[in-house]
Order: C-alpha cells, then structure tokens, then sequence
C-alpha cells in the first residue's frame, strides 16, 4: 500500500508543471554623493565623507531613483574622495564620494506572476 502511494506520488511529481525562478534586470549606475552639511577640517571631512554607513544609504537612493521595484545588488566601486574648500579657505571643506558605482535589480515583469493571467 505504501508503496503504491510512493509510486503515485512520483508519477504525478513527474507531470507537475514546471516552477519558474525569478528573472531579474540588472542595471549599474554610477553617482556622486552629497557634500556634508558642515564645513570640516580635511581628515574629518574625508573620514566622514567615506564612511560606510553614507556609502550604504546613497547607494540605496541612486538605485531607487529609477523607480519602483528597484533595489540594490551591490556596491561595485566605492568611488574616490572628494573635497572643496568652504567660504574660499583651505582649513575647513566639505567632502564627498565621486564615481560610486553601483549594481540595481529589480524582478523582470510577468516573471512572477505580476501580470493577470499570465504565469
């Protein structure tokens, strides 16, 4: 009994419909981070401009700037340090990345199941 069950099962798992995986689209972008609000001492300023907690939430938005659905993949490059002197002085500047990189995915449409009747 037990094993005409286990036979059935496996016969019907061998004409089940196939699953699909989910496809994405990918996309790299590359971007510049904001200057700090503040005016700084140059070391200050470069450690504060390439901090990873900054990095992590600039790539996040640059990916979400290309609209719903978009998120990120990784942080390819973390880009070079930037600064410009503030008030026209050398002591103080406001720094920030320039040339991030970044890799979006987003699911590719009807993969899923998002469109009616489709899938």
């Amino acid at each position: 009994m037990k094993g005409n069950l286990i036979s059935l099962c496996l016969i019907l798992s061998f004409f089940c419909g196939q699953t699909y995986a989910t496809e994405y689209i990918y996309r790299d972008l590359m971007a510049n981070t904001l200057p700090s609000a503040k005016c700084e001492a140059k070391p200050e300023a470069m450690k504060s401009a390439a901090k990873t907690y900054k990095l992590k939430r600039y790539s996040k938005k640059f990916c979400q700037t290309q609209g719903y659905g978009w998120h990120i993949k990784e942080i390819k490059q973390n880009g070079e340090v930037v600064c410009n002197g503030c008030n026209g002085t050398d002591a103080l500047q406001q720094c920030y990345l320039e040339d991030v990189v970044v890799a979006c995915k987003r699911i590719k449409p009807g993969t899923v199941g998002m469109l009616p009747g489709k899938g």
